[in-house]
């Protein structure tokens, strides 16, 4: 691969001003162009676009201001001292989002197959501490071969600088991670420690060992999009949040993310004029959300008939899809909702379901958007693997996120609303603000048939005819303990209310919750199950 390089410093002749300008100019439009014609060429062939274009994709036209342009490596041996292009294979900078700062680095997989070496990481950690600093989200446009090999342990120790400071700013400032290449090795981990990950099919992947280490270890033949595509990491091992056909989407999808989160952790989301009126009235949830149940029904229709204009972002839509994560507008405010998926699993929850669930809360919480929980869960999924995988522990992880969590919140029962997962998706006694029912809603320990097998298991195996005897004492039990205002009469839910109104009613109550304001005790950190 050819590279572009400058001449010395030392022997630039002397001249005056408007000659320094031209030669300035000459060697940033060189340093813009990239190492050759070839390399862009190869980069189109494989379907992906350069970093400098997935840039301009990102921002307002016109907004990018480049930082560290004409930094270049200072590493020695295995033929580095002949190529030192300029950016040295990372492109820096920041610019703006719908008018908002945004702070950038993307590699430049033509440059040394964008691999991390010790200036290109110097980069990188300068433009991370600058969005600290600024106290603005930043963006990683990922598309590198790993640690640089020629430089070893200096690459390594590189990469160690980023991951302390995406720990160092996570819940300060939002940082986003879009794998438009190849992530493997431990380069994998700086994504893994960002708030959201985006991943295009075909071309990202993203692995600790790669598909020749597995082969080897473990006898096990897979190509790289079977290990670790874009498919893989939304459906199968919850590691990316999004995944896209092509780039450009991808990249739009990541400004629309944006335009729903605050610059960091002491601002608000931004509130965005709607032409949806607040008190808009959905006669259609009447109808929607069966009385019976058992029957299922698509939770996802409910969340367009309350958003304003049926908009919302679901975040990790195909992976755990018996529980629902997205973001939203409610009356112009951004909110979070989590919400049980009917359609999938009957709507349990499960392992998979409440580390998801809990992961989205946490986020919510610590940039200020305010949680709307919908339920309709009939409890924990029952099973030796979800036993033996943890439940108990997992699911913890969503009840300390919940508990932990003090912006505003508001729950709704739909429907059921069964044992510990009823406590556990954000019920009062867990400390939400708010707690609305339907008229349709069965809160209780368990569902009516289980409870009437226990409480009256004896009368029911005496009885001449136990099916009959069986199906009055589930009479009697709804009508005692399961009656849809049994939890109002008693001040576990705040109101009952008309399905059609509940946009009007989330409007009403978050507003009346905008300012609030609550404090955990004085700590160092908590410890959340893991």
């Amino acid at each position: 691969m050819s590279m572009t390089i400058a001449p010395a410093t030392d022997q630039l002749e002397p001249a005056d001003i408007r000659g320094r300008v031209a030669e300035l100019h000459e060697i940033r439009a060189a340093a813009e162009r990239g190492p050759s014609t070839k390399a862009t060429e190869a980069q189109h062939a494989k379907g992906k676009l350069t970093a400098r274009e997935r840039i301009e994709l990102l921002f307002d036209p016109g907004s990018f201001s480049e930082v560290e342009q004409l930094r270049r490596h200072r590493a020695t041996g295995f033929g580095l001292e002949a190529k030192k292009p300029y950016t040295d294979g990372v492109i820096t900078g920041w610019g703006t989002v719908e008018g908002r700062t945004v702070f950038v680095y993307a590699h430049d997989f033509r440059i040394f197959g964008g691999a991390l070496g010790e200036a290109h990481a110097e980069k990188i950690h300068k433009i991370m501490d600058m969005a600290l600093s600024a106290g603005a989200p930043l963006v990683s446009l990922n598309d590198g071969a790993g640690a640089r090999i020629q430089e070893g342990v200096s690459a390594l120790a590189g990469y160690g600088g980023i991951f302390q400071r995406n720990t160092k700013a996570s819940g300060v400032i939002p940082q986003i991670s879009v794998m438009l290449g190849p992530c493997a090795g431990g380069a994998a981990y700086s994504p893994a420690l960002t708030d959201f990950v985006f991943m295009v099919r075909d071309t990202s992947q993203m692995f600790i060992t790669g598909p020749d280490v597995v082969k080897a270890v473990t006898g096990e033949e897979i190509t790289q999009n079977g290990l670790g595509g874009a498919d893989v990491h939304a459906q199968t091992s919850g590691v990316a949040h999004f995944a896209y056909d092509d780039e450009e989407t991808c990249i739009a999808e990541v400004r629309y993310l944006l335009s729903m989160l605050p610059q960091n952790n002491r601002e608000n989301p931004p509130k965005a004029p709607t032409a949806d009126p607040v008190d808009r009235r959905s006669d259609v949830l009447l109808d929607l959300v069966p009385v019976d149940g058992n029957r299922p029904y698509d939770m996802a229709k409910v969340i367009e008939e309350l958003v304003d204009d049926g908009e919302y972002l679901e975040v990790h839509e195909q992976w755990a899809r018996n529980i629902i994560c997205a973001l939203a507008r409610v009356g112009g405010e951004v909110v979070g909702i989590v919400a049980n998926q009917p359609q999938s699993l009957a709507g349990v929850l499960d392992i998979e379901a409440s580390e998801k669930a809990a992961r989205f809360v946490q986020l919510c919480d610590a940039f200020n958007i305010p949680l709307v929980t919908l339920l309709d869960v009939p409890g924990f999924l029952p099973g030796v693997d979800q036993e033996h995988g943890g439940i108990i522990r997992h699911g913890a992880k969503l009840l300390y996120a919940y508990c932990n969590a003090t912006v505003p919140r508001i729950s709704l029962i739909l429907r059921k609303a069964y044992g510990g997962a009823y406590i556990v998706m954000d019920s009062q006694s867990i400390g939400a603000d708010l707690t609305y029912a339907w008229p349709t809603n069965e809160i209780a320990v368990m569902g009516a048939e289980g409870a009437a097998n226990v409480i009256f298991r004896r009368q029911i195996a005496e009885a001449e005819d136990p099916e009959a005897m069986r199906a009055r004492m589930v009479k009697e039990y709804k009508t005692e303990l399961m009656h849809p205002y049994y939890a109002a009469e008693r001040g576990l839910v705040d109101d009952v209310i008309d399905p059609a109104e509940t946009r009007a009613v989330l409007v009403r109550s978050l507003a009346m919750l905008h300012a609030k304001h609550a404090d955990l005790p004085s700590r160092k950190h908590g410890n959340p199950p893991q």
